[in-house]
């Protein structure tokens, strides 16, 4: 499955359960309505770092039963932003 063939409904509908989930998990002190689904989740907007990114892989492969890869190519692109992980996880998941 393409990017192109992402159900934007699926993604909106995922994008708030999504963002509590990175919350929770890296016990950040924002809620979720300050989290901008299009900003940046790594150095800016939500300024996280490459060990909190590990630990979103994580969470997201125990919740969503597939596994997140480091060595990925397309990583960059999957962890730009709230919204394109959520993307990512709708055409992935597996639970």
């Amino acid at each position: 499955m393409s990017s192109e063939t992402v159900d934007p409904t699926a993604v909106e509908q995922l994008l708030p359960e999504l963002i509590a989930l990175i919350i929770e998990a890296l016990n950040l002190e924002v809620s979720a309505a300050e989290v901008d689904p299009d900003a940046p989740l790594y150095g800016e907007g939500l300024g996280l770092d490459s060990i909190d990114m590990l630990e979103i892989a994580l969470v997201i492969s125990k919740r969503y039963g597939f596994q997140m890869r480091s060595d990925n190519d397309d990583n960059l692109k999957i962890f730009a932003s709230a919204r394109s992980l959520a993307a990512h996880v709708v055409q992935h998941r597996t639970t």
